[in-house]
């Protein structure tokens, strides 16, 4: 939800990052309490930002289940930063980046230091976690983990750099109060470029985690229609080793992380892991809707839009009586707006590279971007537009 209210209400935005910089002291204490340092967030946060994940749940067959995510979906501290990070670039509040922005980055890059191990072959491992796929647990070099936390260490480092170049006062305050040595920074880098990473250059793919190559195949499509989860059809232990995916992971990676990344290798991943993906979670279909249609499948982009959109509409889900599935709804939003409409945020300026489905005859939406205000407007047939408004 955060990119909506960054482009759309950064007042909204700030407000839920600043929840992120006063739950920092229960972070640290977290990581604190696993072993590690720097801050290591919440998976469930109450509003103190203590960890109320339950540890046990009942299954549909009434097996009692570890709950793990708690303890190993680790990467939410790389997400926090990210969510940081993007803020602060699409909107140069330099109060938010220096009152707390930074100090979030840089305790974040200190978990990750802490809790990446060198091994015998020279590289970094994140090994025990559990990525945005909960499907597999317990696994060693995550892509998706291990692909944001050495983003994180590297966005640490530009961050101690920013400052300390634009606001040294700033930046002596911090590092007294935060103790952060003058080879920290470097050490940060060290570690990123290390960080084991899954990509086998010889096909353009990179292994969800290890082993996840030697796992088995499952035809989805031989189970459709299907009323239940995958997890639900196969079991836990099966699903655990299969390919079966509950949500985009390696994709997910390369959706937040576009431009690090070549275009066939983010075309090879995305036919790769696409068909082997369950949408067990409401997440899932708009990230697909986004990706397929910044690769330029945009009928593919198409099914799944609407597939989001129904599973609140139309109750495909079974749990509409539970509420809107908010998240879903921002990933829709996104779809749109970074899908469809193309959207790129440069250091010149919002861009746009539309790909509208043949039956939509426009698009338009508002965005915020560093303090200005613009229009989009997109049509077949004519030129898309991106016009800056005047203030109120």
């Amino acid at each position: 939800m955060l990119p909506f209210f960054t482009l759309t209400y950064p007042e909204a935005a700030r407000a839920l990052l600043m929840y992120r910089y006063h739950t920092l002291p229960a972070a640290r204490a977290r990581a604190a309490r696993f072993g590690y340092q720097g801050a290591l967030y919440a998976w469930e946060s109450a509003d103190t930002g203590e960890d109320v994940t339950p540890p046990f749940v009942v299954s549909p067959t009434g097996e009692l289940v570890h709950v793990r995510v708690g303890e190993e979906e680790q990467h939410i501290s790389a997400d926090v930063a990210f969510g940081v990070w993007s803020y602060w670039t699409a909107t140069s509040d330099e109060g938010f980046l220096l009152e707390a922005g930074a100090e979030i980055l840089i305790e974040t890059a200190r978990f990750w230091t802490s809790r990446a191990r060198r091994e015998d072959d020279g590289r970094y491992h994140l090994r025990g976690v559990i990525g945005p796929d909960e499907y597999h647990e317990s696994v060693d070099d995550n892509a998706y983990t291990n692909g944001m936390a050495q983003w994180n260490l590297e966005a640490a480092a530009k961050a101690a750099v920013l400052v300390s170049e634009r606001w040294p006062d700033r930046w002596r305050e911090l590092s007294e109060r935060l103790r952060i040595g003058a080879e920290e920074p470097g050490e940060w880098l060290r570690v990123a470029r290390s960080l084991y990473t899954g990509f086998d250059p010889r096909t353009g793919l990179i292994e969800q985690f290890q082993g996840y190559f030697g796992l088995e195949d499952i035809d989805l499509a031989a189970y459709e229609p299907r009323a239940a989860p995958m997890d639900v059809l196969l079991g836990r232990e099966r699903i655990q080793r299969s390919k079966v995916i509950k949500q985009p992971d390696v994709v997910m990676l390369l959706y937040l992380l576009w431009d690090r990344f070549p275009a066939d290798v983010r075309k090879a991943n995305f036919r790769y892991y696409e068909p082997r993906t369950s949408d067990g979670s409401s997440l899932s279909p708009p990230i697909h809707a986004a990706m397929a249609a910044r690769l330029g499948d945009v009928e593919l982009a198409r099914r799944y839009f609407h597939q989001t959109a129904e599973i609140d509409l139309a109750n495909r889900m079974g749990n509409a009586a539970g509420g809107v599935h908010a998240a879903a709804l921002g990933g829709l939003w996104q779809a749109v707006v970074f899908g469809f409409a193309g959207l790129s945020l440069t250091a010149e300026g919002p861009r746009l590279q539309p790909r509208l489905p043949e039956a939509w005859r426009g698009l338009r939406f508002h965005l915020q971007w560093r303090g200005r205000r613009f229009a989009a407007d997109l049509r077949h047939g004519a030129t898309a537009t991106l016009a800056e408004e005047a203030h109120p």
